[in-house]
């Protein structure tokens, strides 16, 4: 194993049972493989034994999805660590804020962040960005990402579709390397 490999670390953001409820609840959604490919980059880093973090969002509110204990707390399947794999809790948008995350990827000499989960616009955003103000090399995973239609203040209609691309087209080059699933598996194979 390439020592580089162990310098890079997959970041699985939220990628909870609540947003299930959301769909089912009727809000739509983007990027419906995005569970499947975040599956394809955990079985790649397990491949290689890269280091791998879990992030769960810890609701406070009474009436949120994420509250510890209820069924959209749990994790999806696909997306669930093995023994072994840190999983980070956090009760806000950014999974630096108010956790170990920083001084555990810095005690492991970790420099590169590959990212993904839920959802784009906003924990995965805000993780990426503050990854980068950090010091971190982020690689945001553009189809192991999704969001949902949202409403803007004026009570315009945006669609998830939309909203993806215009927080990715955000973050690449300032905050982040915007890349692909396939591209991300394939660097890490070289040990970039």
């Amino acid at each position: 194993m390439d020592n580089l490999q162990l310098r890079t670390a997959l970041i699985v953001v939220d990628v909870q049972c609540a947003f299930d409820e959301w769909e089912a609840a009727g809000q739509r959604r983007n990027n419906p493989a995005a569970v499947a490919r975040i599956a394809d980059l955990l079985r790649a880093f397990r491949n290689r034994a890269a280091p791998i973090f879990h992030i769960r969002h810890e609701g406070t509110h009474p009436r949120s999805s994420f509250l510890p204990g209820s069924p959209g707390y749990a994790v999806k399947d696909e997306a669930r660590e093995l023994p072994g794999e840190p999983v980070i809790v956090k009760c806000v948008n950014s999974a630096f804020i108010g956790t170990d995350l920083e001084s555990r990827l810095r005690a492991a000499d970790i420099t590169t962040l590959v990212i993904c989960g839920a959802t784009t616009n906003h924990c995965v955003e805000t993780t990426t960005r503050m990854a980068d103000n950090l010091g971190f090399d982020a690689r945001l995973v553009r189809d192991a990402t999704w969001t949902f239609d949202r409403v803007g203040p004026d009570g315009d209609a945006h669609s998830a579709e939309d909203i993806h691309a215009m927080t990715l087209a955000n973050l690449n080059g300032e905050f982040a390397q915007v890349v692909t699933t396939a591209e991300a598996i394939a660097t890490l194979a070289r040990g970039l």
